[in-house]
Protein backbone atom coordinates (compact mmCIF):
# COMPACT_ATOMS: atom_id res chain seq x y z
CA UNK A 1 0.00 0.00 0.00
CA UNK A 2 2.66 1.89 0.84
CA UNK A 3 4.67 1.58 -2.76
CA UNK A 4 1.02 2.30 -4.10
CA UNK A 5 1.01 5.78 -2.76
CA UNK A 6 4.27 6.38 -3.49
CA UNK A 7 3.51 5.84 -7.06
CA UNK A 8 0.75 7.97 -7.04
CA UNK A 9 2.79 10.82 -5.88
CA UNK A 10 5.27 10.43 -8.17
CA UNK A 11 2.89 10.53 -11.05
CA UNK A 12 1.17 13.82 -9.43
CA UNK A 13 4.61 15.48 -8.92
CA UNK A 14 5.56 14.41 -13.01
CA UNK A 15 2.07 15.94 -14.24
CA UNK A 16 2.67 18.49 -12.07
CA UNK A 17 6.37 19.36 -13.55
CA UNK A 18 4.93 18.49 -17.04
CA UNK A 19 1.99 21.13 -16.67
CA UNK A 20 4.65 23.47 -15.45
CA UNK A 21 6.87 22.80 -18.43
CA UNK A 22 4.00 23.51 -20.51
CA UNK A 23 2.88 26.57 -18.67
CA UNK A 24 6.54 27.99 -19.42
CA UNK A 25 6.56 27.61 -22.64
CA UNK A 26 3.35 29.13 -23.43
CA UNK A 27 4.85 32.24 -21.14
CA UNK A 28 7.61 31.82 -23.42
CA UNK A 29 5.87 32.07 -26.27
CA UNK A 30 3.71 34.78 -24.73
CA UNK A 31 6.22 36.72 -24.14
CA UNK A 32 8.11 36.42 -27.72
CA UNK A 33 4.27 37.35 -29.36
CA UNK A 34 4.79 40.12 -27.10
CA UNK A 35 7.84 41.59 -27.71
CA UNK A 36 7.66 40.94 -31.78
CA UNK A 37 4.46 43.38 -31.51
CA UNK A 38 6.17 45.49 -29.53
CA UNK A 39 8.87 45.84 -32.25
CA UNK A 40 6.27 46.54 -34.66
CA UNK A 41 4.79 49.23 -32.90
CA UNK A 42 8.31 50.64 -32.39
CA UNK A 43 8.63 50.52 -35.98
CA UNK A 44 5.39 51.82 -37.07
CA UNK A 45 5.50 54.57 -34.43
CA UNK A 46 8.68 55.73 -36.35
CA UNK A 47 7.45 55.35 -39.44
CA UNK A 48 5.03 57.46 -38.79
CA UNK A 49 7.32 60.44 -36.80
CA UNK A 50 9.31 60.43 -40.14
CA UNK A 51 6.21 60.89 -42.31
CA UNK A 52 4.91 63.70 -40.01
CA UNK A 53 8.36 65.19 -39.80
CA UNK A 54 8.42 65.11 -43.28
CA UNK A 55 4.69 66.74 -43.16
CA UNK A 56 6.11 68.99 -41.75
CA UNK A 57 9.15 70.72 -42.92
CA UNK A 58 7.02 70.38 -46.44
CA UNK A 59 4.13 72.38 -44.70
CA UNK A 60 6.71 75.12 -44.05
CA UNK A 61 7.02 78.78 -45.51
CA UNK A 62 10.82 78.81 -47.06
CA UNK A 63 11.36 82.24 -47.31
CA UNK A 64 14.83 83.54 -48.17
CA UNK A 65 15.46 87.03 -46.66
CA UNK A 66 18.36 88.62 -48.96
CA UNK A 67 21.51 89.97 -47.98
CA UNK A 68 21.59 93.57 -47.49
CA UNK A 69 25.45 95.34 -47.03
CA UNK A 70 25.66 97.77 -44.22
CA UNK A 71 27.78 100.58 -43.57
CA UNK A 72 28.79 102.41 -40.30
CA UNK A 73 27.68 105.63 -40.29
CA UNK A 74 28.35 107.46 -37.60
CA UNK A 75 28.57 106.95 -33.65
CA UNK A 76 26.72 109.04 -30.69
CA UNK A 77 26.87 108.81 -26.72
CA UNK A 78 23.28 108.23 -25.87
CA UNK A 79 21.20 110.94 -24.11
CA UNK A 80 19.20 108.63 -21.86
CA UNK A 81 19.22 104.93 -21.33
CA UNK A 82 15.25 105.34 -23.36
CA UNK A 83 17.14 105.56 -26.43
CA UNK A 84 18.33 101.63 -26.34
CA UNK A 85 14.70 100.88 -25.58
CA UNK A 86 13.34 102.14 -28.66
CA UNK A 87 13.34 100.97 -32.07
CA UNK A 88 15.10 103.51 -34.37
CA UNK A 89 15.35 104.53 -37.89
CA UNK A 90 15.75 107.59 -40.15
CA UNK A 91 15.18 108.39 -43.97
CA UNK A 92 16.52 110.34 -46.57
CA UNK A 93 13.54 112.31 -48.17
CA UNK A 94 14.03 114.08 -51.55
CA UNK A 95 11.58 116.32 -53.12
CA UNK A 96 10.93 115.02 -56.72
CA UNK A 97 11.74 118.23 -59.14
CA UNK A 98 8.58 118.77 -61.93
CA UNK A 99 9.37 120.07 -65.30
CA UNK A 100 6.07 120.68 -67.71
CA UNK A 101 7.35 119.49 -71.06
CA UNK A 102 5.26 121.73 -73.89
CA UNK A 103 4.19 120.50 -76.66
CA UNK A 104 6.78 120.76 -79.41
CA UNK A 105 9.59 119.32 -77.07
CA UNK A 106 11.62 116.49 -76.14
CA UNK A 107 13.79 115.17 -73.72
CA UNK A 108 17.03 113.40 -74.79
CA UNK A 109 19.59 111.57 -71.45
CA UNK A 110 22.99 110.35 -72.59
CA UNK A 111 24.52 107.74 -70.67
CA UNK A 112 27.47 110.80 -70.13
CA UNK A 113 27.59 113.95 -68.94
CA UNK A 114 29.92 115.14 -71.42
CA UNK A 115 28.48 113.75 -74.16
CA UNK A 116 25.13 116.27 -72.80
CA UNK A 117 27.10 119.20 -72.38
CA UNK A 118 28.58 118.84 -75.62
CA UNK A 119 25.20 118.62 -77.51
CA UNK A 120 24.05 121.68 -75.88
CA UNK A 121 27.39 123.88 -76.71
CA UNK A 122 26.41 123.14 -79.85
CA UNK A 123 22.93 124.32 -79.48
CA UNK A 124 21.36 123.65 -83.27
CA UNK A 125 20.80 120.39 -84.83
CA UNK A 126 19.12 119.68 -88.09
CA UNK A 127 17.69 115.94 -87.58
CA UNK A 128 16.20 114.63 -91.00
CA UNK A 129 12.96 113.74 -89.90
CA UNK A 130 10.93 111.97 -93.01
CA UNK A 131 12.29 113.49 -95.70
CA UNK A 132 12.06 117.00 -94.08
CA UNK A 133 15.11 118.92 -92.15
CA UNK A 134 14.04 119.98 -89.04
CA UNK A 135 16.11 122.70 -87.25
CA UNK A 136 16.30 121.38 -83.23
CA UNK A 137 17.27 123.23 -80.06
CA UNK A 138 19.52 121.84 -77.70
CA UNK A 139 19.30 123.63 -74.36
CA UNK A 140 19.79 122.74 -70.80
CA UNK A 141 16.40 121.83 -68.55
CA UNK A 142 15.43 125.03 -66.66
CA UNK A 143 14.50 122.58 -62.90
CA UNK A 144 12.57 124.56 -60.18
CA UNK A 145 14.11 124.09 -56.91
CA UNK A 146 13.47 121.47 -54.61
CA UNK A 147 13.88 120.00 -50.90
CA UNK A 148 15.40 117.20 -49.10
CA UNK A 149 15.17 116.61 -45.37
CA UNK A 150 16.02 113.86 -42.87
CA UNK A 151 12.94 112.10 -41.11
CA UNK A 152 14.03 110.18 -37.57
CA UNK A 153 11.46 108.38 -36.39
CA UNK A 154 11.50 106.56 -32.77
CA UNK A 155 8.61 103.56 -31.66
CA UNK A 156 8.81 103.33 -27.67
CA UNK A 157 9.09 100.16 -26.40
CA UNK A 158 7.55 101.39 -22.87
CA UNK A 159 4.89 103.65 -23.78
CA UNK A 160 1.48 102.82 -25.94
CA UNK A 161 -0.97 105.29 -27.23
CA UNK A 162 -4.66 104.23 -26.70
CA UNK A 163 -7.59 106.02 -28.25
CA UNK A 164 -11.44 105.70 -28.25
CA UNK A 165 -11.60 105.91 -23.96
CA UNK A 166 -15.22 106.59 -23.31
CA UNK A 167 -16.20 109.46 -21.55
CA UNK A 168 -17.60 108.38 -18.25
CA UNK A 169 -15.54 109.61 -15.70
CA UNK A 170 -13.70 112.95 -14.78
CA UNK A 171 -10.13 113.32 -15.82
CA UNK A 172 -8.65 112.51 -12.79
CA UNK A 173 -10.47 109.42 -11.96
CA UNK A 174 -10.08 108.04 -15.45
CA UNK A 175 -6.64 108.69 -15.44
CA UNK A 176 -6.37 106.16 -11.76
CA UNK A 177 -8.93 103.81 -13.87
CA UNK A 178 -6.21 103.48 -16.84
CA UNK A 179 -3.56 103.01 -14.52
CA UNK A 180 -5.61 100.40 -13.14
CA UNK A 181 -6.57 98.50 -15.94
CA UNK A 182 -3.49 98.36 -17.38
CA UNK A 183 -1.02 96.93 -14.73
CA UNK A 184 -3.65 93.79 -14.77
CA UNK A 185 -1.14 90.85 -15.66
CA UNK A 186 -3.97 88.57 -16.53
CA UNK A 187 -5.17 91.49 -19.60
CA UNK A 188 -1.36 91.11 -20.59
CA UNK A 189 -0.38 94.35 -18.82
CA UNK A 190 2.17 95.41 -15.91
CA UNK A 191 3.26 98.38 -14.07
CA UNK A 192 2.40 102.18 -15.04
CA UNK A 193 5.09 104.16 -14.53
CA UNK A 194 2.29 106.96 -15.39
CA UNK A 195 -0.36 108.04 -17.41
CA UNK A 196 -1.05 110.92 -19.66
CA UNK A 197 -4.95 111.61 -20.52
CA UNK A 198 -6.10 113.88 -22.70
CA UNK A 199 -10.26 114.33 -21.88
CA UNK A 200 -10.98 116.22 -24.79
CA UNK A 201 -9.57 113.64 -27.58
CA UNK A 202 -10.36 110.68 -25.51
CA UNK A 203 -6.60 109.27 -25.95
CA UNK A 204 -3.99 108.42 -23.60
CA UNK A 205 -0.41 107.34 -23.59
CA UNK A 206 0.28 105.17 -20.93
CA UNK A 207 4.30 104.27 -19.98
CA UNK A 208 5.20 101.26 -18.01
CA UNK A 209 8.24 100.45 -16.02
CA UNK A 210 9.42 97.73 -17.84
CA UNK A 211 9.71 96.92 -21.73
CA UNK A 212 8.22 94.03 -23.16
CA UNK A 213 4.99 94.46 -21.66
CA UNK A 214 3.89 97.16 -24.24
CA UNK A 215 4.75 94.52 -27.15
CA UNK A 216 2.77 92.04 -25.34
CA UNK A 217 -0.53 94.56 -25.12
CA UNK A 218 -0.19 95.83 -28.49
CA UNK A 219 -0.30 92.39 -30.44
CA UNK A 220 -4.14 92.36 -29.96
CA UNK A 221 -4.94 96.10 -30.81
CA UNK A 222 -7.90 96.73 -28.14
CA UNK A 223 -7.60 95.77 -24.50
CA UNK A 224 -10.42 95.29 -21.57
CA UNK A 225 -11.52 98.83 -20.01
CA UNK A 226 -13.95 97.82 -17.39
CA UNK A 227 -15.95 101.21 -15.95
CA UNK A 228 -19.14 100.92 -13.27
CA UNK A 229 -19.90 97.13 -14.41
CA UNK A 230 -19.59 98.20 -18.39
CA UNK A 231 -16.64 96.96 -20.06
CA UNK A 232 -15.15 98.76 -23.02
CA UNK A 233 -12.58 97.98 -26.09
CA UNK A 234 -10.95 100.53 -26.06
CA UNK A 235 -7.67 100.97 -29.02
CA UNK A 236 -4.35 100.38 -28.44
CA UNK A 237 -1.32 101.23 -30.70
CA UNK A 238 2.35 102.03 -31.16
CA UNK A 239 3.81 105.39 -29.39
CA UNK A 240 5.52 106.90 -32.76
CA UNK A 241 7.80 110.11 -32.01
CA UNK A 242 8.96 111.66 -35.66
CA UNK A 243 11.31 114.48 -35.43
CA UNK A 244 12.35 116.38 -39.12
CA UNK A 245 16.09 117.46 -39.05
CA UNK A 246 18.73 118.93 -41.87
CA UNK A 247 15.76 120.39 -44.17
CA UNK A 248 17.41 122.39 -47.12
CA UNK A 249 16.04 123.69 -50.71
CA UNK A 250 18.36 123.24 -53.55
CA UNK A 251 18.68 124.39 -57.48
CA UNK A 252 17.90 121.17 -59.35
CA UNK A 253 20.11 120.64 -62.48
CA UNK A 254 20.60 117.49 -65.22
CA UNK A 255 23.54 117.46 -66.44
CA UNK A 256 22.88 114.14 -68.51
CA UNK A 257 19.65 115.20 -70.03
CA UNK A 258 18.81 118.03 -72.47
CA UNK A 259 16.02 119.95 -73.54
CA UNK A 260 15.31 119.72 -77.18
CA UNK A 261 12.60 122.40 -78.99
CA UNK A 262 11.81 123.13 -82.50
CA UNK A 263 9.52 120.30 -82.92
CA UNK A 264 6.32 122.50 -82.90
CA UNK A 265 5.27 121.65 -86.71
CA UNK A 266 5.30 117.63 -85.96
CA UNK A 267 2.17 117.29 -83.82
CA UNK A 268 0.64 114.72 -86.04
CA UNK A 269 3.48 112.71 -86.09
CA UNK A 270 3.21 109.40 -84.11
CA UNK A 271 5.05 110.15 -81.26
CA UNK A 272 7.30 106.66 -80.97
CA UNK A 273 8.42 107.04 -84.53
CA UNK A 274 9.68 110.62 -83.84
CA UNK A 275 11.68 109.47 -80.69
CA UNK A 276 13.32 106.90 -82.84
CA UNK A 277 14.35 109.55 -85.14
CA UNK A 278 15.78 111.55 -82.76
CA UNK A 279 17.91 109.13 -80.76
CA UNK A 280 19.26 107.80 -84.26
CA UNK A 281 20.22 111.10 -85.11
CA UNK A 282 21.93 111.59 -81.81
CA UNK A 283 23.35 108.59 -81.07
CA UNK A 284 26.02 109.41 -84.53
CA UNK A 285 29.60 110.49 -82.37
CA UNK A 286 29.46 113.11 -86.00
CA UNK A 287 26.68 114.49 -84.88
CA UNK A 288 28.31 115.41 -81.59
CA UNK A 289 26.42 112.67 -80.03
CA UNK A 290 26.46 109.56 -77.96
CA UNK A 291 25.09 106.34 -76.28
CA UNK A 292 21.53 107.69 -75.25
CA UNK A 293 19.63 106.48 -72.29
CA UNK A 294 15.88 107.51 -73.05
CA UNK A 295 13.76 109.93 -75.67
CA UNK A 296 10.56 111.00 -74.13
CA UNK A 297 8.93 113.64 -76.94
CA UNK A 298 5.55 115.77 -75.80
CA UNK A 299 3.67 116.09 -79.46
CA UNK A 300 0.03 116.42 -78.84
CA UNK A 301 -0.34 117.57 -75.63
CA UNK A 302 2.06 119.11 -72.40
CA UNK A 303 2.93 116.14 -69.82
CA UNK A 304 4.78 116.89 -67.03
CA UNK A 305 8.92 115.41 -66.30
CA UNK A 306 9.90 114.16 -63.01
CA UNK A 307 13.37 114.22 -61.89
CA UNK A 308 14.71 113.21 -58.47
CA UNK A 309 18.30 112.86 -56.94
Amino acid sequence: MADSGNNKSQVHEELWLEEEFMKDEQRERLIDKIAKENTQLKEEIQRLEAKLQESTINSQIKEDIPETEMKFTSLENPENDSQFLNVSCSFQVSSQVLYELQKGQALITFEKEEVAQNVIRMGKHHVQIEDVDVEVMAKPVPLNSGVRFQVHVEVSKVKINVTEIPDELPEDQMRDKLELSFSKSRNGGGEVLCVQYDKQSRSAVITFLEPGVADKILKKKEYPLCINQNCYRVIVSPYIETDLKNFQAFSGISRRTVLLTGMEDLQMMDEEILEDLVNIYFQRETNGGGEVEVVKCSLGQACIAYFEE
